[in-house]
């Protein structure tokens, strides 16, 4: 909620009379010079049966300045307002201080559960930097409705089941043994899995002999299910080094296989409700919509990937009740969640928000070691990149290590999620190295620069410092960024976009670099305006460090 925003609506609603006039009807001038709100009057034109520009004017003369209003002016259909600048930074600056990593958090989801599925790689494959965007922007998304009021359930629907098991057992059974895999798990199974596929194209009978092996599996076979359980405990052990490492949490880690006996009750309940139809044997659902037929049950009877997707869905919703299920999936699922979700309507079902959080893929890669691109090889570069650049600029810096990993990974999460999510990206090594320009390790720098300035200082920044010092206009743009942190973090919230949060970032940082250049903080000409510059930079990097918190990134004092 913008308390200025409601008090020009509340000054035009008494002036003009008018019904209807929410925040989204008060916009944000493109430049400063212009105001710091204005009011487009067009939707004003057709009940005082005026042109906008002459509304705009006749509202300029009736709305006076007042202890919040600074100065009201009309530019063409436009009502520009000014607001006091002492008003804005004593506000602004004092709820900052006062609500510290809770400051840009809202009650918007009111305690409603949102179940988020998200990262969800599969046993035995390798982590790449594929699977690195469903993780972070999951993570980002899951850290955002915490922060806005909801309380969020992270699932990792661990791809635990399926006739990838039977090639893998054949594979270990024929070119696997238990040492190597003790060793390094996943690339071991990664390579006989490798070496399955490419045998077969010889020897097609392994195709048969893996089938045989997951239908035992199917069946419970002792053996079979200790294979499965020790592929599944090791990836497993990969998997939550890599989340350790990022620094990402869930809250549930049912896989595939969780749901295997609860299928044949949505196959149940689909035929109660007459949504099955027959088709060349196979039973399927008939969406509508454009869509083609949902595919359930195969001919031979064995059940697919909607079937488990309901019977997930299905879990979820009974389980958490939640105001909204979301799946941070690739772009190409696009036309399953269209029909699970249309599945779950039809079958009386869907009781919440149900949202496919698509994003693009990574494009170009290419590597010495295959087609994959290991997410662990991506992060260690980045993590040995900020050591050297550690070491050439500042050596003599304390705990080098968690510093080096803190920017290494930063740059990594940040370079993935400042751009939109349903853009594909090209992959590049230097692009994603990079430390320059608008990334991660830049907006780190700015926190860390704040944070040696009020070292320097050697007092902690008073929270009662005397805002009306701040004269400069740069002082106010600064003070504007740092209030307008709120609205950004709902809208990357409702609109599942982090980037919106990422690029805010790097524009707050900039802002205050300018403001650095140009007003002196240690050498301010007074006390009072010192205090009040020091306030305000301890604002700005309390903002730094929750926007960079709500994305996954740490915030180094020193770098």
């Amino acid at each position: 909620m913008d308390e200025f925003k409601l008090h020009i609506i509340e000054k035009i609603v008494d002036e003009a009379g008018a019904e209807g006039i929410d925040e989204s009807c008060v916009e944000i001038p493109p430049d400063p010079k212009m105001g710091d709100y204005a009011f487009p009057c067009f939707m004003l034109s057709k009940k005082l049966k005026k042109a906008p520009p002459m509304i705009a004017e006749w509202l300029k003369a009736k709305i006076k300045p007042d202890e919040v209003i600074e100065q009201v002016e009309n530019a063409g259909p436009y009502l520009n307002f000014f607001v006091r600048r002492d008003v804005l930074a004593e506000k602004t600056l004092r709820e900052v201080a006062e609500k510290k990593e809770k400051y840009g958090s809202c009650d918007l989801g009111k305690g409603g559960k949102v179940v988020i599925d998200f990262s969800s790689p599969n046993i035995a494959k390798p982590f790449g930097i594929g699977h690195l965007r469903s993780t972070v922007i999951g993570n980002s998304i899951y850290r955002l409705h915490n922060f806005t009021g909801y309380t969020s359930v992270g699932v990792n629907h661990i791809g635990d089941w399926g006739t990838q098991f039977g090639k893998l057992i054949v594979a270990f059974n024929s070119w696997g043994t238990e040492k190597e895999l003790e060793k390094e798990p996943i690339a071991h199974l990664f390579n006989i899995y490798v070496k399955f596929h490419e045998e077969a194209k010889i020897r097609p009978e392994l195709e048969d002999e893996a089938r045989a092996w997951f239908r035992k599996l199917e069946e419970g076979n002792r053996e079979a299910l200790r294979l499965w359980d020790l592929f599944k405990n090791l990836s497993l052990s990969e998997f939550k080094r890599y989340y350790k490492e990022l620094d990402i949490h869930f809250d549930s880690w049912h896989g595939e296989s969780f749901y295997n006996d609860k299928m044949r009750a949505v196959v149940e309940k689909l035929k109660k409700k007459n949504l099955l139809t027959l088709s060349e044997g196979a039973q399927v659902v008939e969406v509508g919509e454009d869509m083609p037929p949902a595919l359930v049950v195969k001919s031979d009877g064995a059940t697919m990937y909607m079937t488990r997707d309901l019977a997930a869905a299905l879990y979820r919703l009974h389980e958490y009740k939640p105001a909204k299920l979301l799946y941070v999936v690739g772009g190409p699922q696009k036309l399953h969640f269209r029909q699970l979700f249309k599945i779950l309507e039809m079958m009386g079902e869907r009781k919440c928000d149900m949202m496919h959080v698509d994003f693009g893929h990574y494009l170009g890669m290419k590597t010495r070691e295959g087609n994959i691109i290991f997410l662990e090889e991506v992060l260690d570069k980045a993590v040995e990149l900020a050591k050297k650049i550690i070491k050439e600029k500042n050596p003599s810096l304390a705990d080098k290590e968690d510093v080096a990993k803190a920017v290494g990974i930063g740059a990594i999460i940040f370079g993935d999620l400042v751009n939109d999510r349903v853009r594909d990206m090209e992959f590049s090594w230097d692009k994603m190295l990079s430390f320059e320009g608008e990334t991660g390790p830049y907006v780190q720098y700015a926190h860390a620069r704040i944070c040696s300035i009020i070292r320097r200082h050697g007092k902690k920044p008073d929270s009662k410092a005397d805002c009306s010092a701040l004269k400069e206009d740069i002082e106010k743009e600064l003070v504007k960024k740092v209030y307008a942190f709120r609205q950004v973090v709902a809208d990357a919230a409702e609109s599942y976009k982090p980037h919106l949060l990422a690029h805010y970032l790097v524009e707050l940082g900039q802002t205050f670099n300018t403001f650095y250049t140009q007003c002196p903080v240690l050498k301010a000409e007074s006390r009072k305006l010192a205090g009040a510059r020091l306030l305000l930079c301890d604002a700005v990097r309390q903002v730094l460090a929750n926007g960079m918190w709500l994305l996954g990134i740490k915030a180094p004092e020193e770098m």
